[in-house]
């Protein structure tokens, strides 16, 4: 039987990757190639030790994740790390190999997304009739997700709330997704506008990206799933979408794990990156939830739409986003000279418990800014050419396990 995991008893991490072509940066559809088991038959999910690779929708897109959860994420990078070492050498045969980052800056979707064909199928094809999953949303984008979990309504309660509370901040830490179409978009988190959007035609797929505030698990049901569900049901008559994880706000409950699921952090440029990222979004979520109910009850009273402000705020702007409203920074505690989304991030990162091991990576970050600020920075005049040779220099920084900087030759 396994173990019953209460907050913060665990950890899950999954990080997605492209395959691309390594002369021209083109994506590859190449997902199949690492995804056979020992008979050569391809299947969803491939585990090598204690990392799993695994498909989520398009063909030139590859995921880790953690094979179970772990106590700390500390120490995870260097494990995946290993695999992408790994996963390289096996595409290199093709001329191919992984490029980290949120979106690819030169993907032309329509022309080249590729749907996963393997099992699954009916669900990705169900996606794709109702929303046409070739969008930039759809097929040009990588994330990362962290999976906590809870015992109980009470646990629930508290992970939600605090998670919720936090969520608008993350692309201030985490956006890497300055460019698509070959062009500067002028937003930082590009990845996450088009995940706001995405599924108009049922708004409440998305809702404000932001959850809204909930009680336990059966208020949960009520004021999310169960609306969402019957906008589903015009369009999705056999009842293939009829489940939680079709539910994509930037935060969702997977009850049948026991974990929330948060889904709006852009992958960077490598593990250490990553899980440097992941782990001060779990100190500062652990920090709140284990405050106490009344911190959550005050932290739900931050209406939906205000957050959601905030949120837009961070995907256009990032670090430099301006905390929107003076009853936020008071909500957070913070100091009224912090007036950013990176000064969020800084003053939670010398306040939380589990950042220590990562801080020379996030001095990074802070220093110079999120990977989209840094990649702008280093990109020159945002020609072909130019997002060619980032992508070298963002494929040698996952290869190498590098931080990026935009000076790298």
């Amino acid at each position: 039987m396994k173990r019953q995991l209460h907050l913060f008893d665990g950890y899950g991490i999954e990080i997605e990757y492209m395959i691309v072509d390594r002369r021209d940066w083109r994506i590859r559809p190449l997902a199949a190639v690492l995804l056979r088991d020992e008979h050569g038959a391809i299947v969803n999910e491939r585990c090598h030790g204690d990392v799993c690779w695994s498909n989520e929708l398009v063909q030139h897109v590859v995921e880790l994740k953690t094979a179970a959860p772990v106590s700390s994420p500390s120490g995870l990078a260097e494990t995946f790390q290993d695999d992408i070492r790994t996963i390289n050498r096996l595409l290199a045969p093709y001329d191919a190999t992984l490029l980290p980052g949120a979106t690819h800056p030169l993907m032309d979707p329509l022309a080249e997304t590729l749907l996963w064909e393997e099992d699954d199928r009916d669900i990705y094809q169900a996606f794709n009739a109702i929303f046409d999953c070739r969008g930039h949303g759809w097929s040009n984008l990588q994330s990362m997700h962290v999976n906590l979990p809870f015992q109980g309504d009470d646990e629930f309660f508290r992970l939600h709330g605090a998670i919720r509370a936090i969520l608008p901040f993350i692309p201030a830490l985490a956006a890497s997704s300055p460019f698509q179409d070959g062009r500067d978009t002028g937003l930082l988190d590009a990845r996450m506008d088009h995940y706001g959007k995405n599924c108009a035609r049922i708004p409440q797929v998305t809702g404000l990206i932001v959850p809204e505030p909930i009680k336990d698990r059966a208020d949960y049901h009520q004021s999310i799933l169960q609306p969402l569900y019957q906008q589903l049901k015009p369009h999705d008559p056999r009842g293939i979408l009829q489940h939680e994880w079709a539910n994509a706000r930037g935060a969702i409950a997977r009850f049948e794990r026991n974990t929330i699921e948060i889904r709006v952090i852009d992958s960077q440029e490598c593990p250490a990156a990553d899980i440097g990222v992941a782990a001060l979004i779990c100190g500062v979520v652990r920090s709140f939830a284990e405050a106490g109910v009344d911190r959550i009850m005050a932290l739900n009273r931050l209406p939906t739409q205000l957050l959601h402000q905030q949120l837009r705020a961070c995907i256009e702007r990032a670090e430099q986003a301006p905390i929107i409203d003076p009853d936020l920074g008071k909500a957070f505690g913070l100091p009224p000279a912090l007036h950013t989304g990176g000064d969020f991030w800084r003053h939670w990162a010398g306040c939380v418990p589990g950042v220590d091991p990562h801080l020379q990576t996030l001095a990074v970050i802070f220093q110079e800014g999120t990977l989209a600020t840094r990649m702008k920075a280093g990109c020159g005049e945002v020609t072909r050419h130019d997002l060619q040779r980032l992508c070298e220099k963002l494929s040698r920084c996952l290869a190498e396990g590098m931080m990026f900087q935009p000076a790298q030759r």
